[in-house]
């Protein structure tokens, strides 16, 4: 009889060890992510709790290189940080809070607005630059030390007076759009044009699909979102505050392009990278990216071989090395 039970238990025990080592990934994942990201996040958040209800999606949405400094300064707790602006990982979180950076998104920039807003049965995109710098028109854009959304607005009209070859044009907008029409992150502007505090803002294509928004399609010579402009978009500058008090960066115009990564320290690293491979997979979260305005990369990219050999193995699929 001894020799029986302990047989049972030696074989209940044998099966109880490889589903302890293997047992599917649990608890919760912290992702901080660019508020443009906002949208599309809580839809694949729907999906991936759904065929994983032992994982919990916890999103903090921010301007992404507040996002950014959140992890790198004031040592919050993350497991994933996606970025509107790629660089911004690579700037402020890489080597020290982070071994890669995978760029999955695009994006460009249009003038959004509504049926309240001043002027808007006459606005089109060969006269909006007109409108802006109108008295009675209210108008502006996130705030470029917080948001990649808002130096790209700055880098947009920057690039309008280059396009159509207007001297002082920039500074004629900028000197219609007082500092109050700024605001820490993009999709904050959203509420202000719905409740008609605000008649037009900058914001990302897909943030005005997500959200019904009216919109202006600007020049892809100006809109930030053909990579084949980037060798004028770089000619756009913007300074923006840097990691310590009194300090600064330069940013220099280029296409939208919106990176993620997995954050070093991450608390739960097994179970943010499924959710990973849930977001880069063609037939899950990339779709809803496509379908929500937000177009993706397919495959995703790392720009070197290097980059692809630090990814988690079951990441490495799901992208190519391209620049």
């Amino acid at each position: 009889m001894k020799t029986s039970l302990r047989y049972v238990l030696f074989t209940a025990l044998f099966l109880l060890i490889p589903a302890l080592l293997f047992a599917a990934p649990s608890g919760k994942v912290i992702i901080f992510h660019a508020g443009s990201l906002t949208v599309p996040f809580a839809k694949i958040e729907k999906a991936f709790e759904a065929a994983h209800p032992n994982i919990d999606i916890q999103r903090e949405a921010g301007g992404s290189t507040k996002m950014a400094r959140m992890i790198s300064e004031l040592g919050k707790p993350a497991d994933i940080m996606a970025s509107a602006d790629y660089a911004v990982i690579d700037k402020g979180l890489i080597p020290a809070h982070a071994d890669w950076n995978i760029r999955f998104a695009t994006n460009r920039l249009v003038l959004c607005y509504t049926d309240k807003s001043q002027d808007a049965q006459e606005i089109t995109g060969l006269n909006w630059y007109e409108i802006l710098q109108r008295k009675n028109v209210v108008w502006g854009h996130s705030d470029p030390n917080l948001d990649p959304c808002g130096y790209r607005s700055v880098m947009v009209l920057k690039l309008a007076e280059m396009h159509y070859g207007k001297a002082g044009l920039y500074k004629a907008l900028i000197a219609n759009r007082p500092q109050r029409n700024i605001r820490p992150k993009s999709v904050e502007l959203i509420s202000l044009l719905n409740t008609g505090h605000m008649d037009y803002a900058f914001e990302y294509l897909s943030v005005a699909v997500q959200h019904g928004l009216k919109y202006v399609e600007l020049p892809d010579a100006i809109n930030l979102g053909d990579y084949r402009f980037d060798e004028t978009y770089k000619k756009a500058e913007v300074k923006v505050s840097g990691k310590k008090p009194g300090t600064f960066l330069t940013r220099k115009g280029k296409s939208c392009t919106y990176g993620i990564t997995l954050v070093k320290d991450a608390p739960n690293k097994e179970a943010a990278t499924l959710f990973l491979d849930f977001l880069l997979d063609p037939i899950q979260g990339l779709k809803m990216l496509q379908e929500m305005g937000q177009p993706p990369f397919i495959p995703c990219r790392v720009p070197s071989d290097a980059a692809l050999s630090k990814l988690p193995a079951n990441l490495q699929k799901r992208v190519e090395v391209k620049m």
